[in-house]
């Protein structure tokens, strides 16, 4: 049930992040050129970015425990928090934010840390 969980989430990862526009955003407040604040913190939006790659590296780590799987390791994690930032140079209506990628990999560096940690 997990892993289906982490793949769903996932795909909506992607989606958000390639999308030319801020969805959530335009869910919330009917502007796609907005993007929402959901913790309010100094440094901006930034806080969701890390509270996000938290989530989907835990969800990877549990799945993990099961059977280790190419999507599932966190190197992949890793490496598409980045990749992921660095694609809103090309994408329309998106910018780079460097808070946001440091944001995205403290997110998969605290989860693996903690993973470390416990097991």
């Amino acid at each position: 049930m997990v892993g289906y969980l982490y793949y769903f989430s996932l795909i909506a990862l992607f989606i958000l992040y390639l999308f030319p526009g801020s969805l959530i955003g335009y869910f919330f407040y009917g502007d796609l050129g907005k993007q929402p604040n959901f913790v309010d913190n100094p440094i901006g939006t930034s806080i969701n970015h890390l509270f996000c790659f938290m989530y989907i590296t835990t969800l990877a780590v549990i799945c993990n425990l099961k059977q280790i799987r190419i999507f599932t390791n966190l190197y992949f994690i890793f490496f598409i928090s980045i990749l992921l930032e660095i694609s809103h140079y090309f994408i329309p209506n998106r910018a780079f934010e460097l808070y946001d990628l440091l944001a995205n990999m403290i997110g998969v560096i605290l989860i693996f840390l903690l993973k470390k940690i416990i097991l």
